[in-house]
């Protein structure tokens, strides 16, 4: 099993930054991907980015927060960020971290709230 606890969710002004923490612990070894999803009132889940954990692939981000979001990680803390730029109203959802081993079954976090309103 792995565990997976989200921090940094907040209301931000347009404009704002944001980073979200997620914290990785269990079988970690188990892990072949790291990323978020994010869903907003009415909308399906989607994924905002990802990154695999065990090989030098290039991470992967949603159309609409490439050069915006970037996912940076701390393998010595087993934990992997969100830094969310420029943020729009459009980005408010709840953010779940995720982790997906080899045979394809995911975890998830708790979620987190992030607002983006004047």
């Amino acid at each position: 099993q792995v565990q997976l606890v989200e921090s940094g969710g907040a209301l931000v002004q347009p404009g704002g930054s944001l980073k979200l923490s997620c914290v990785a612990s269990g079988n970690i070894f188990s892990i072949y991907v790291m990323g978020w999803y994010r869903q907003a009132p009415g909308k399906e889940r989607e994924l905002v980015a990802n990154i695999p954990i065990t090989s030098d692939s290039r991470t992967k981000y949603e159309d609409s927060v490439k050069g915006r979001f970037t996912l940076p990680r701390d393998n010595a803390k087993n934990t992997v960020y969100l830094q969310m730029n420029n943020l729009s109203p459009d980005d408010t959802a709840v953010y779940y971290c995720y982790a997906m081993r080899s045979d394809l079954w995911y975890f998830w976090g708790q979620g987190t709230q992030v607002t983006v309103s004047s």
